[in-house]
């Protein structure tokens, strides 16, 4: 049976969503760059199920890390069905608060990685009667956030790039769907430096990662789209589009400054 590759599992939704697909039966292929976390999630998912789970240590921001997984899953003949993009990071406070290589690697993760895991593996994917590709954006894909900058634009990106694969693939086996989750019980937060103000705001609209998980894998098997997670993220979406992009921008500019 073919696997589903996760990229970021050893936390969070990536965490999560392994434990989904494994509840329905898939083996499973774990990646992301603690030894020590993919050991204990490899573990826990093989004592309530059967499936098998095999799992990659890699920095997935370094510059080789997608060729260096798909080599891996050739290496040792893992059939992909599912590739699941979940990794990714973002980077708060001042764009000059961070040097040009803290930004660059961020983005290397968050797009570069995620676009070339995607053509490395399309070919494959495109082999099996039915696969998918599942893109974790966010709620922030919808509008510019001051201060968050640059993490905004790459989800942007991300659905972007997803919306229009998905138009491309049409009519073949393989279908895109492209999360974007607001607010969620991750370590995002901590890894960001968001501050108080930005935290306290998150803690209002908080989803758990299960949660996030359970919509992501249903809305995968129904080949949806584009899903926003929680009908508060998904009503301020609609008014992100509706209102004034500088009235959005300042609101936002004030939960993070």
């Amino acid at each position: 049976m073919p696997f589903a590759l996760i990229t970021g599992a050893s936390k969070g939704i990536g965490k999560s969503i392994a434990r989904t697909l494994a509840s329905r039966g898939y083996d499973l292929l774990l990646v992301a760059r603690s030894e020590e976390l993919l050991k204990t999630v490899s573990e826990e998912i093989s004592t309530v199920s059967v499936v098998t789970c095999h799992y990659l240590t890699i920095d997935l921001a370094a510059e080789q890390a997608a060729d260096m997984v798909y080599s891996w899953c050739q290496n040792n003949h893992f059939p992909v069905s599912i590739l699941v993009n979940n990794a990714g990071y973002g980077l708060s406070g001042s764009f000059e608060k961070y040097s040009a290589e803290a930004h660059s690697e961020m983005l290397r993760l968050n797009i570069i990685t995620l676009v070339k895991l995607t053509r490395l593996f399309l070919p494959e994917l495109k082999k099996q009667p039915a696969s998918y590709i599942l893109n974790i954006a966010s709620s922030a894909a919808y509008q510019a956030v001051p201060f968050l900058s640059a993490y905004a634009a790459s989800k942007a990106f991300v659905l972007s790039f997803s919306r229009g694969l998905y138009h491309e693939l049409k009519g073949t086996s393989v279908s895109v769907t492209c999360v974007c989750p607001g607010p969620t019980e991750t370590h995002f937060i901590d890894r960001a430096n968001i501050g108080a103000k930005g935290q306290k705001a998150a803690a209002r609209f908080n989803m758990s990662p299960e949660t996030v998980a359970h919509i992501a894998v249903n809305s995968l098997f129904k080949r949806k789209l584009e899903v926003i997670t929680g009908g508060i993220n998904k009503l301020t979406a609609f008014f992100v589009w509706l209102l004034p992009k500088s009235l959005v921008e300042t609101v936002a500019k004030k939960l993070y400054d």
